[in-house]
C-alpha cells in the first residue's frame, strides 16, 4: 500500500473515540503475575470503569535499545526475561495478538525520530505481568515501544507527546517501571513488610510525588541533578524512564491521581499513576 492508503487503513481500524486516559504501572516483581495482592487488585481497579480499548501501546523498562523500536509482528511471544523464579512463572502465556497496523501508526507520528519495526521482541513482563490482570482475556491487542538508552531524559518526554493522536483512537498507552527501583539495596528479609522504605527511598518517593502532583516536571527530568536520595532511587533509569512517557502525555486540564502508592522491600516503591 502507498502512504495515503496505509493512513485510510489506519483510520478505519481505529475510528475515533473518547480521549483514553494514559498510566504509569509501578509493575515489582514479576511475581506479582501469579500473585493475587493489593498491588494486583490495584492494576485491576484502574479500568474497571473503562471502556475498552482497541489497542495498548506500552513503553516497558525491560526493552532497552539502542534506537527507538516497536514491535510489529502479528503475535508477539511472551518472553519470560527473569531467573530464579518459580517453574509457574515461567509456564504463564498472554497470547494478546499484536497490530502491525499501530505499529505502522506510530512509527509515522513519531516523526523525523527514525523507529524501526521490529518482529523479534514480542511481550517482555514489564507489559504482560500488569497487563494479564488489565484485561485477562488477552482480547486486546499489545504493542510496545522501546525506550532509546543513548537519549536524554527530555527526548523521551518530548517524543511521547507525539502520539497524542492514539489517545484519540482507543488506544490504551501505558509505562511500567518503578519510580524508585534499586535492586541491589533490596531488603529481601523484609520483603513482606507493608509499605517499608529506607529513608533515602521514603526521602526520593515523598519528593517525586509532589513533584507529580503539583505539575512541576522539571526536577523530573532532571533527576540526576536531584542529590543523594534521588541518585539511590534512580541508580540506572530503565526502570524510570516510563514515567516521562506518561507524563509526556499529559493534556492540559488533566489531572494526575496515584494509587498502588506504597514502599516495598526498603527500595522499590509500587506507585502508579492515572492521568485523565
Amino acid at each position: 500500500m502507498n502512504n495515503l492508503n496505509d493512513l485510510h487503513y489506519i483510520a478505519q481500524s481505529f475510528p475515533n473515540t473518547a480521549k483514553m486516559p494514559v498510566f504509569f504501572f509501578g509493575h515489582g516483581s514479576p511475581m506479582n503475575a501469579i500473585e493475587e495482592n493489593e498491588f494486583v487488585q490495584g492494576f485491576r481497579n484502574s479500568v474497571k470503569d473503562l471502556q475498552k480499548p482497541t489497542a495498548i501501546l506500552c513503553i516497558s523498562a525491560h526493552w532497552y535499545t539502542k534506537g527507538t523500536k516497536v514491535t510489529a509482528m502479528e503475535v508477539p511471544p511472551t518472553i519470560h526475561d527473569f531467573g530464579g523464579f518459580p517453574k509457574e512463572l515461567f509456564a504463564v502465556q498472554y497470547p494478546a495478538k499484536g497490530s502491525p497496523v499501530l505499529a505502522k501508526e506510530t512509527q509515522q507520528l513519531l516523526q523525523p525520530t527514525v523507529v524501526e519495526l521490529d518482529e523479534h521482541w514480542g511481550l517482555d513482563h514489564g507489559t504482560w505481568s500488569v497487563v494479564k490482570h488489565l484485561y485477562p482475556l488477552a482480547d486486546v491487542p499489545v504493542i510496545q515501544l522501546s525506550i532509546d538508552y543513548s537519549k536524554p531524559a527530555e527526548f523521551h518526554y518530548r517524543l511521547a507527546n507525539q502520539l497524542q493522536a492514539l489517545r484519540h483512537k482507543g488506544v490504551l498507552i501505558i509505562g511500567s517501571g518503578n519510580i524508585v527501583h534499586n535492586l541491589r539495596l533490596v531488603d529481601f528479609q523484609n520483603f513482606h513488610k507493608d509499605n517499608y522504605g529506607f529513608d533515602w527511598a521514603v526521602e526520593a518517593h515523598d519528593t517525586i510525588n509532589g513533584y507529580l502532583l503539583h505539575g512541576d516536571y522539571q526536577p523530573l527530568l532532571d533527576y540526576d541533578r536531584q542529590g543523594k536520595a534521588f541518585d539511590l532511587a534512580i541508580p540506572t533509569p530503565d526502570h524510570y524512564l516510563p514515567l516521562l512517557y506518561v507524563l509526556g502525555l499529559q493534556q492540559k486540564g488533566e489531572a494526575v491521581s496515584l494509587f498502588n502508592d506504597k514502599m516495598v522491600a526498603g527500595s522499590l516503591s509500587m506507585t502508579s499513576i492515572k492521568i485523565a
